[in-house]
C-alpha cells in the first residue's frame, strides 16, 4: 500500500485537522471532537438544522457540504463505516435551532441503525427530527425495489435542494418533503475502472482487469451488474444515460441538472469528455441541462470511475438549486 498519510489509525483525525487548519473559519469541530463537523457560516434563529452522516473517504461527500446553504452538521465514521449514534446525537443537539433537525443520509445499514438510535435518544431533549434517505443508485436495485437501492453521488443535489429550503424558514415538515421530492427525480449509475485501497485493509477492495470496466459498482466497492471489456467515453455516456432514463423518463421539454462525478482517480478531462456526450444525447431528446455539475463532488478514495446523476427539475426544484450555497468544497456563485 502506498499513500500519503502517517498512519491507518490517525487518517480521520489527520484529515478532519487539515480541513480545520485550511478552513477553520468556515467549518468548526464540535467540543474538539473530530468526528463532528459544523458549519461556522452565520445562520438565521430558528431555521431547521439540516444534518448528514457517512464514513470518511468519499471527500468531499460527506463532510464537504458543511456551510451556508447547505448542511449545519456532519458526523463521521472511519473509512467506509458508519459513525457512533452516540456523535450523531450529538451533533443533531448542536444543530437543533428550536424548530427541529432533517437527517439526511444514504441507505446504508449502519447509518440508518445509528441514525434511528440518535433521533430516539435526542427526543428525549424534546428535538424533533426527520429521517430522509438517499437512494438514487439505479444499478443496485431494480425499480420494483428501489426503496433498497444505495445512495450515491445524487445526495449532494439532495443536500443542496433541502439545506436551500431551509434557508428560506421552511418548517421541518415542508424542508423534508422537499428533499423527498427532490430524491423522487435523481438518479445516478457509475462505472469503475480500478480499485480503492481502505487504509485499514492496505489491500485493493476489488480486482479487475486493465482491459474491463465493471458497470454499476458501489461507492465502497460494491459489486456493479456486470463486467465488460473497456468502453469508450461515448459509449460509457450512453449505457448510463440509457439506464437512467429508462428508470426516470425524460420528455422534451423537461430541464435537468446533470452531474459528471468523478470518484477520486479521474482526470477531469475524462469527465468532461463523457459530459460532452450526455449533454448531446439529452439536447437530442429535447432536454436542457440547468446549472451541469462536473468534477470530484463524491469519491471512494482513489478510484478510477466516475458516475453520472441526473436531476430532473420542477420550477421550485430549480429555485432551490440556483440558491445562494457556500462550503470550503462547494459553492454555486460560477453555476
Amino acid at each position: 500500500m502506498r499513500k500519503i498519510i502517517n498512519s491507518a489509525d490517525t487518517f480521520v483525525q489527520d484529515t478532519m485537522e487539515g480541513i480545520i487548519a485550511a478552513y477553520g473559519d468556515k467549518v468548526k469541530l464540535l467540543n474538539d471532537d473530530f468526528r463532528v463537523l459544523l458549519s461556522n457560516y452565520p445562520t438565521q434563529d430558528g431555521k431547521v438544522g439540516i444534518v448528514t452522516a457517512g464514513g470518511s473517504g468519499h471527500l468531499p461527500v460527506f463532510l464537504g457540504y458543511v456551510g451556508k446553504g447547505l448542511l449545519d452538521g456532519c458526523a463521521v465514521g472511519e473509512v467506509f463505516a458508519s459513525p457512533a449514534s452516540e456523535k450523531m446525537a450529538d451533533m443533531i443537539r448542536a444543530c437543533d435551532r428550536g424548530n427541529g433537525v432533517l437527517c439526511l443520509f444514504g441507505n446504508y445499514n449502519g447509518d440508518i441503525f445509528n441514525f434511528r438510535m440518535a433521533c430516539d435518544e435526542v427526543e428525549f431533549d424534546d428535538i424533533e427530527t426527520r429521517q430522509v434517505l438517499v437512494r438514487d443508485d439505479v444499478a443496485s436495485s431494480p425499480k420494483e425495489n428501489a426503496d433498497k437501492r444505495r445512495g450515491v453521488a445524487g445526495m449532494v443535489y439532495a443536500f443542496k435542494v433541502a439545506g436551500a429550503a431551509a434557508d428560506k424558514m421552511m418548517s421541518l415538515d415542508e424542508v423534508a418533503a422537499v428533499a423527498e421530492k427532490a430524491l423522487a427525480n435523481i438518479r445516478t449509475m457509475g462505472v469503475a475502472l480500478s480499485p480503492c485501497i481502505v487504509p485499514k485493509v492496505g489491500k485493493p477492495t476489488f480486482t479487475i482487469a486493465d482491459d474491463e470496466i465493471e458497470i454499476g459498482m458501489g461507492i465502497h466497492g460494491e459489486a456493479g451488474i456486470e463486467v465488460k471489456k473497456m468502453m469508450t467515453a461515448d459509449e460509457i455516456a450512453e449505457t448510463l444515460v440509457s439506464t437512467i432514463t429508462k428508470d426516470m423518463p425524460l420528455s422534451s421539454g423537461d430541464e435537468v441538472s446533470v452531474m459528471v462525478n468523478g470518484l477520486g482517480g479521474t482526470p477531469m478531462e475524462e469527465q468532461l469528455i463523457v459530459y460532452r456526450r450526455v449533454h448531446q444525447l439529452l439536447k437530442d431528446m429535447g432536454v436542457t441541462v440547468v446549472m451541469p455539475h462536473i468534477g470530484e463532488y463524491a469519491t471512494s478514495m482513489e478510484m478510477a470511475g466516475l458516475s453520472v446523476t441526473i436531476f430532473k427539475l420542477d420550477a421550485e426544484l430549480k429555485e432551490l438549486l440556483q440558491a445562494p450555497a457556500e462550503s470550503p468544497f462547494y459553492t454555486n456563485s460560477n453555476k
